[in-house]
């Protein structure tokens, strides 16, 4: 009877069909916007399941692969400062998930004067997560860490989105929830510039989002490009701060 049925049916009504099997199928396997999973509203409980997640991390606007070392200049108020990241190849298993460590560190007239390791891990959907921060800051002449340092799972800390898998123009979301180190930064996307230049080239397409925290009276405007990852950091509103990528030593084949 079925294939009788169909035989009979209008060729505009079976493409109709083959159309929104297509659509439904689309919707199934389309990630979780960045909104449902780290929302900036309502008690914040992210669901983290090691399961989830993979190992490498090569999300389109922030790809970071072990090995990799980012060279950044700019200025804080009306001091040169540089800041050196270095994708380790270390990883520190949070929550349950194997999560890379990332180190920057900030110098000042050739002094290093914040040292911060970054754990980060990417879902399988391809959603970078922020998933905890040893920050150190210097006082009397050495490091000693900071009070919004803190770790997912560890005293009300919860991870929360640094880059979704595929950004787009509105999504807002929560990336990183730790109150009592009053380290609750949110971002937003703004969309897509056609060009960014910077010392180490000029970047089409690049992404733009805005960071800010509830906390703070200060929003951060960051832009990354494809296959790099952040190039461009300025504070928009607040004290006189911004850095640019001016180089990159790629990860040496091991």
């Amino acid at each position: 009877m079925l294939r009788q049925l169909k035989a009979h049916m209008p060729s505009v009504t079976l493409c109709s069909i083959a159309l929104a099997a297509v659509a439904a199928t689309a919707v199934a396997s389309a990630p979780p916007r960045p909104s449902a999973l780290a929302p900036i509203h309502g008690r914040y409980r992210p669901h983290i399941d090691p399961a989830d997640f993979v190992a490498t991390i090569d999300n389109r606007y922030l790809p970071f692969i072990p090995g990799t070392a980012f060279h950044y200049e700019g200025v804080k108020g009306k001091t040169p400062q540089t800041d050196d990241e270095i994708v380790t190849h270390r990883t520190k298993r949070i929550l349950g998930v194997s999560s890379t460590v990332v180190r920057d560190t900030v110098t000042q007239h050739g002094t290093a004067i914040e040292r911060t390791f970054d754990y980060y891990a990417q879902d399988k959907h391809g959603n970078v997560w922020y998933m905890g921060e040893l920050a150190l800051e210097r006082h009397h002449g050495r490091l000693v860490k900071a009070s919004d340092s803190w770790l997912a799972g560890v005293d009300g800390g919860e991870p929360g989105i640094i880059m979704p898998a595929r950004p787009r123009r509105g999504d807002v979301y929560r990336q990183e929830f730790y109150p009592p180190g009053q380290a609750l930064d949110e971002a937003r996307v703004i969309g897509h510039r056609a060009t960014v230049t910077v010392p180490d080239g000029t970047f089409r397409r690049p992404l733009v989002t805005l960071e800010r925290s509830p906390l703070e009276p200060q929003t951060e405007e960051k832009v990354y490009a494809a296959g790099i990852g952040e190039v461009k950091e300025r504070v928009v509103k607040g004290a006189h701060e911004a850095f640019e990528l001016v180089s990159v030593t790629p990860a040496m084949r091991r």
